[in-house]
């Protein structure tokens, strides 16, 4: 397993500070911020603060308190969004893009957070 992470990602300067964001909510191991071009009434950006480049790499490789608060801030975010079906909400699309065939432009693990309206079908096939 080799992931070759990349410190001068955006994630990674946002998480320096270098670069500001619009925080929706932060942990010890976790930051949200709103998406600078949101697809969605809602959309947010949920990261883990580790230098991880994709799902499979957090899962891998963080600790166990890193996993535990990057999914539930993910559930936080949802609830303080107000899409959290549980609450009341009408639901979210939680997408994780991983890799050149997943499309990741970010080489830092993210999942988006969209919601405020329907999303559409889950995968539009191409010709």
């Amino acid at each position: 397993m080799t992931y070759d992470y990349d410190d001068q990602n955006i994630f990674a300067k946002i998480l320096r500070g270098e670069i500001p964001c619009s925080k929706v909510y932060e942990t010890d191991h976790s930051l949200a911020f709103a998406d600078i071009s949101p697809k969605a009434p809602h959309h947010v950006l949920v990261i883990p603060k580790g230098p991880y480049v994709c799902y499979d790499h957090f899962a891998r490789s963080a600790s166990d308190a890193e996993i535990v608060d990057y999914t539930r801030a993910i559930g936080e975010v949802c609830v303080r969004l107000g899409v959290a079906p549980g609450d009341g909400g009408a639901g979210y699309r939680m997408i994780a893009n991983s890799g050149s065939d997943g499309v990741q432009e970010v080489p830092h693990l993210h999942v988006h957070i969209l919601g405020g309206r329907n999303i559409g079908p889950m995968v539009m096939m191409r010709p």
